[in-house]
């Protein structure tokens, strides 16, 4: 393996790491840390998308690498089609790719669902509680949705690297 290739896989590998890691965090540890910070859902939920849009600073450029590196590392066999639902290898990298998409789309949505207006409404109190609540529950599920599909891309990662 050339240098350019292990340097190319380290930069995968980091951007995965950040991505992923970085998901699990808000998550696992600081959506619960949340009831400790903040008295009102309101609050909470400010919080949240303020991390998350600080998150997605280094989210993003770490989703780009992510998929420029990864079309790089999947090349060879981009370069003979046939190989790509006649092999296991091609197969699991198909299922990848689907699951890519997937999270791009989730990830749209996410971000779509907290933009900066809407941040400005919760704060200054314009939407009802209820609607706080449904806002709250989307952003939860969409979270879920996206740290569940990076774990499975990492799955399909593992099992091309494996070469299963």
């Amino acid at each position: 393996m050339p240098i350019s290739d292990a340097l190319i896989m380290w930069a995968h590998l980091v951007a995965a790491s950040i991505w992923v890691g970085g998901s699990i965090f808000i998550g696992i540890v600081l959506a619960p840390l949340l009831k400790t910070m903040s008295d009102t859902v309101e609050g909470r939920l400010s919080i949240m998308i303020r991390v998350g849009r600080k998150f997605n600073k280094i989210a993003v450029p770490s989703l780009i690498i992510l998929i420029v590196t990864g079309i790089y590392n999947s090349s060879s066999l981009l370069s003979n089609p046939s190989l790509i639902l006649s092999t296991t290898y091609g197969q699991i990298l198909v299922v990848k790719v689907i699951l890519v998409i997937i999270l791009l789309i989730t990830f749209a949505i996410h971000v779509r669902l907290i933009r900066i207006e809407i941040e400005k409404k919760i704060e200054s109190r314009q939407f009802s509680e209820e609607l706080v609540q449904k806002l709250r529950s989307k952003i939860i599920a969409l979270g879920r949705i996206t740290v569940i599909v990076s774990i499975a891309i990492l799955l399909m990662a593992a099992l091309l690297h494996s070469g299963v």
